[in-house]
């Protein structure tokens, strides 16, 4: 077993290629052989039945000649209604009939007869026929020796052979394919294993032939791009999370460092003051980095009816103090699937970025659509359709895929004091994906324009009225 485990592809196909080959080539030699033996022992008893016919008309008409047989390996014996021989070829001249049956009535009889007459482990084909001569029946033994299975040596010796050299030809041009097919393979192994000590930046060679080998190199390849680009964010979100901690961190540190600098000019209560603004920001992004890390690991799993009216009513209460003006339209039963934690997240990133660049108002909107036809599938009761547009500056089209990137801040967000982390809208995506829906930010008259895509959920008989959607 272990020995067969070190075995390459390579040698364990052409070993199967060399032993059907050989299979295939003993099987026609056999047939060949037999057919060849056939058709050879055939041709002999005619022969053998030709040479006796001959003689038997001689027989029948009182002309028996010498010689009986016109070959040195034939023999002839004529026997008298009284069973004794009367004329034979020189080989058999004193002996007794070379065979013990006779016609019976027939005009021939055919047998293949070992020994007796003949010499030791020889066999023969007798043929015994009926000469009617004068009213009595006489009996013409005419006999060859039996055609040997391997017909004859050279016969035997050029199928043999051929065979050989066929299975021998077939192996070898089995290996050769084989070889020549995991050429490439070999390559793209060599290049993996550079590509481990090197980086995910190159790419493993593609074979010229369309084949699967080719086929499999293109799945490599996208896969180490896919690895290089994730690899690149992951570069990027670590320096940008490194950035974004070092900030209020180096903020805290100037304020301790003040503090011990100059202690006579500071108090405890200024002090904290001082950094518990900077610890509300690291407490902030370091929360937001777990929620991205566990949304990354494992994706939400199962949840609840939800009635998306009761979340957005409550933002409103949680926003009755803000200086900007909430506008609601609320579609009652508007329920969806999903967990209510994460959903209320996502809708307070939505409201918290658009009250923060909002001139006044924010109006948030809540209603059912019809899926698309396309994606039945993804959407087969619907889907529930939340807005949340501002009438602040809005973004730029080329610009509206930053936002949802980590640490993403557009130049009128630059303040962090009133920029957030920079991961609310990252997570509102990813929460969204997470349930099947999308966030995209699309065309608006003014300001920016949020659209929450999630597919439609029926509404239970459980879920009580107040509960269907508030307005």
């Amino acid at each position: 077993m272990n020995n067969q485990r070190r075995w390459s592809i390579t040698t364990r196909i052409t070993l199967f290629a060399g032993t059907v080959a050989a299979l295939l080539f003993v099987l026609m030699v056999v047939i060949v052989m037999t057919g060849a033996y056939r058709f050879a022992t055939a041709e002999r008893r005619d022969e053998v039945i030709a040479a006796g016919g001959r003689v038997a008309h001689q027989v029948e008409h009182h002309q028996l000649a010498a010689p009986l047989a016109e070959q040195k390996d034939r023999n002839v014996q004529v026997v008298d209604p009284a069973g004794v021989v009367v004329a034979s070829t020189p080989q058999l001249k004193g002996k007794p009939p070379m065979a013990d049956f006779d016609p019976d009535g027939r005009n021939m009889r055919t047998g293949v007869v070992c020994g007796g007459v003949f010499p030791s482990g020889e066999c023969n084909i007798v043929v015994a026929q009926s000469a009617h001569r004068e009213g009595q029946d006489w009996t013409v033994y005419s006999a060859s020796p039996a055609v040997p299975r391997y017909v004859t040596p050279w016969l035997a010796g050029t199928v043999v052979g051929g065979a050989a050299l066929m299975a021998l030809a077939i192996t070898g041009l089995g290996h050769r394919i084989v070889t020549t097919s995991l050429k490439p393979v070999t390559a793209i192994r060599a290049e993996l294993d550079r590509i481990s000590e090197t980086g995910a930046d190159r790419r493993v060679p593609l074979p010229p032939s369309l084949d699967e080998i080719h086929d499999l190199a293109g799945s490599v390849n996208r896969t180490l791009a896919r690895l290089q680009a994730a690899m690149r964010q992951q570069c990027h979100f670590t320096s940008d999370a490194s950035h974004e901690l070092r900030t209020p961190i180096a903020a805290i540190r100037a304020e301790v460092e003040d503090a011990l600098y100059a202690p006579e000019d500071t108090s405890v209560p200024t002090l904290g003051n001082a950094v518990l603004s900077s610890v509300d920001r690291l407490e902030a992004i370091v929360d937001d980095l777990l929620t991205i890390a566990r949304l990354e690991v494992n994706r939400p799993a199962g949840g609840e009816p939800i009635a998306l009216a009761e979340f957005v009513t409550a933002e409103r209460e949680k926003r009755q103090n803000s200086a900007k003006r909430f506008e609601y339209a609320l579609e009652p039963g508007v329920v969806v699937n999903g967990d209510r934690t994460l959903l209320s997240r996502l809708l307070t990133s939505l409201t918290d970025n658009a009250e923060r660049h909002a001139a006044s108002t924010v109006a948030v909107r809540l209603r059912r659509a019809p899926g698309p036809q396309w994606d039945a599938q993804r959407f087969p009761h619907g889907i529930a359709l939340l807005e949340v547009i501002d009438d602040g500056p809005g973004i730029d089209p080329d610009k509206r895929e930053v936002v949802f990137q980590r640490f993403a801040r557009l130049d009128t967000a630059r303040d962090r004091g009133t920029g957030g982390t920079g991961l609310g809208l990252a997570i509102a995506r990813q929460i969204a994906e997470a349930y099947d829906g999308s966030l995209r930010i699309e065309d608006s008259p003014r300001g920016a324009r949020f659209v929450l895509r999630l597919p439609l959920h029926p509404i239970p008989d459980d879920v009580p009225n107040e509960n269907r959607g508030r307005t």
